[in-house]
């Protein structure tokens, strides 16, 4: 769990071909990201027990979530954002993907969402939502 320095131009000259860097949008994958939430209970709620990630590691001020036995593929965690609101829409990242790895995970996701009352848009192999700050996912099946 270190926190490293990343300089984002080297990653991308380093990690993507050419053509890719040409066109970035919606081609890039990271495994991981960290968002910035209001409050860890609200960030538990949503990413455990709505969206069903296995919790990792909860320090109180930051919440490591993942599927598969990985060691996170969520941090969330308040050290800028403690109280925080939902964000201004022209902030941070614009949407984090979620690749499930069948349909029955979608199907059982879709039901989560609606006993939660969680808005989402559903085209049958798509699901598109926010979290508690405004931070838009969209899940899918993998191909």
């Amino acid at each position: 769990m270190d926190t490293l320095h990343l300089d984002p131009n080297a990653f991308l000259s380093t990690h993507m071909a050419e053509a890719e860097l040409e066109h970035p949008a919606g081609i890039a994958s990271v495994g991981h990201v960290h968002l910035q939430v209001g409050d860890i209970p609200t960030a538990k709620a949503f990413y455990v027990d709505t969206l069903g990630f296995d919790e990792v590691v909860n320090m109180g001020s930051a919440l490591f979530v993942a599927a598969g036995g990985y060691h996170h593929h969520v941090g969330l965690n308040v050290w800028n954002s403690r109280g925080a609101g939902p964000r201004a829409a022209s902030l941070g990242l614009g949407t984090m993907d979620i690749v499930l790895p069948d349909a029955d995970g979608l199907s059982a996701l879709r039901e989560r969402l609606a006993f939660r009352g969680v808005p989402a848009a559903d085209d049958g192999r798509t699901l598109r939502f926010p979290d508690p700050w405004g931070s838009n996912i969209r899940v899918t099946v993998e191909a």
